[in-house]
């Protein structure tokens, strides 16, 4: 059975989306929130301070198993956001959700089945599929 919520927010989408029915409205829309969740987090890091970023060269062992590589590597990020800037960052993500999903809604393509099969791929390929 078909997740209801991905498919029924993938509906809501088409039903609400009438002013920038082109793609490349859509596509120019999905870009401008992808930057807006940049924005949004350079700000928790210079403005709010809940998180901050210390980046450093990823160092590990070569010989190290792969299984094991994982605990070693840092994601760069100290602290938690504060309430205000998830909120923000969490409606940043919703609005690019939103511009995805009407992009996929332009081209016929089913977000659920979509996640379905990406899912598969990463499962199939394991390891090989690193990113």
């Amino acid at each position: 059975m078909k997740d209801t919520a991905l498919d029924s927010f993938q509906y809501t989408v088409s039903e609400l989306l009438i002013r920038n029915k082109s793609i490349l409205d859509g596509m120019t829309k999905l870009e401008d929130s992808n930057a807006r969740i940049n924005r949004t987090i350079s700000k928790a890091v210079t403005q709010c301070g809940c998180i901050r970023v210390n980046a450093k060269k990823q160092e590990y062992p070569e010989d190290m198993e792969f299984e094991n590589i994982n605990g070693l590597l840092d994601s760069h990020v100290e602290g938690r956001l504060c309430e205000s800037c998830r909120d923000l960052l969490e409606k940043d993500i919703g609005r690019h959700l939103f511009y995805l999903t009407s992009i996929c809604n332009t081209l016929d393509l089913n977000l659920y089945d979509i996640i379905i099969k990406e899912l598969d791929r990463l499962q199939l390929l394991g390891k090989y599929s690193l990113r």
